[in-house]
């Protein structure tokens, strides 16, 4: 009974060292979910917009959106974009002043500086339309996850752009926080604007 009682003592002591010095419950945290995003690279680009350049750090101090995709696109691009246009919507003005849209085009030559504005402003004032060369764009595309090709149709010159579906959104301090699936709705777009706004 003695070597009983022993074992059952020195094995609930072993039981109690594991859970207190090595057991690490996978529990879901905002922490864990921020390590993760930590790793998205994302970063500063400059780009054409029709105002003349446009940098991400001009909007030091705001949530940005951004969204990659061409003004060509049938249904994927508009969903996305009503999407955030609702959430703009929803805010006051001084919610409002600490966001800003940005819409890369993916597909510079159809899409022009003029076709860009006019086809952003469509949904919200405060959604701006960029693009550049397809060397930069790949480039920025490339350090934020995004991939896209050209579908050929009927003709080289008919073709469609397959592309990355999801809103990235950048913090005040210009760092790539989150991804938003392909039509968040648009009360989760408020939401990860709230989060990481200013209070």
């Amino acid at each position: 009974m003695n070597k009983f009682l022993s074992f059952l003592i020195f094995f609930l002591v072993v039981a109690c060292l594991y859970v207190f010095l090595i057991w690490q419950p996978a529990i879901e945290t905002d922490t864990n979910k921020q390590a993760e995003n930590s790793q998205l690279k994302g970063g500063e680009f400059t780009l054409q917009a029709l105002s003349g350049p446009v940098s991400l750090k001009d909007f030091r101090g705001k949530v940005v959106l951004v969204y990659f995709g061409y003004t060509m696109c049938p249904d994927v691009c508009p969903t996305n974009l009503a999407m955030m246009s609702n959430a703009f919507m929803q805010m006051d003005e001084d919610e409002l002043g600490q966001v800003q849209g940005i819409f890369i085009s993916v597909d510079p030559q159809r899409d022009t500086i003029q076709k860009l504005s006019e086809y952003t402003h469509y949904f919200h004032e405060s959604i701006i339309g960029m693009t550049s060369t397809d060397e930069v764009v790949k480039e920025i595309a490339d350090r934020y996850g995004v991939a896209y090709q050209k579908v050929i149709q009927e003709s080289a010159a008919n073709y469609a752009v397959d592309h990355s579906s999801e809103t990235y959104v950048i913090d005040p301090m210009g760092r790539l926080v989150e991804r938003l699936p392909h039509a968040a709705p648009s009360e989760d777009i408020l939401a990860a604007i709230r989060k990481y706004s200013k209070q």
